[in-house]
């Protein structure tokens, strides 16, 4: 079983990997604006951070306070699913480059982005984020925060997904 203490420290060391993807999405979304771009639905924006805020803190009192013991077979499967997120979402971020952001931001007349991971899938970023929220909390042994906000995260980014595609369609050249 990983350690309570190591489970403590992917988890925080997670957490400034997202506070580091914040001031990129932000230092992003100057540039962005700078060449005419504008924020769409920013009304989800509030739910989605109080949703990966919760999580981090959700997988972390579920380890320390019910102890649960994974298997070793789950662990590999959870590893397996951080690196893959881990992967779908740098992959996303390195092919959008400037254009990357955690809010909805369109660049008015430019297409979408048809290259990198997007060649074969219309969100890769977003299943990344899918796969991170289900796998890191089981690495702890936290099913039930993988359960719990799995399922919320997945209500909440089919929302998103609704949104920022008819925003994509509209901004078509």
């Amino acid at each position: 079983m990983v350690s309570l203490w190591l489970f403590t420290t992917l988890v925080a060391l997670l957490a400034l990997q997202r506070i580091w993807e914040l001031r990129r999405s932000r230092q992003n979304e100057v540039w962005l604006q700078s060449q005419g771009g504008q924020e769409h639905h920013p009304g989800h924006y509030p739910v989605l951070v109080g949703l990966h805020s919760t999580w981090f803190a959700a997988m972390l009192a579920e380890a320390w306070l019910l102890h649960p013991e994974p298997s070793e077979a789950l662990m590999g499967l959870a590893g397996l699913g951080l690196l893959l997120g881990q992967c779908l979402r740098y992959a996303a971020m390195r092919t959008l480059g400037s254009r990357w952001s955690t809010r909805i931001y369109v660049l008015p007349g430019q297409p979408r982005i048809t290259t990198g991971p997007y060649r074969l899938l219309r969100h890769p970023n977003y299943l990344g984020v899918m796969l991170e929220i289900a796998a890191v909390p089981l690495l702890g042994g936290a099913w039930r925060t993988a359960l719990v906000w799995s399922v919320a995260n997945l209500f909440l980014l089919w929302h998103r997904i609704r949104l920022e595609d008819r925003v994509l369609a509209a901004n078509e050249p």
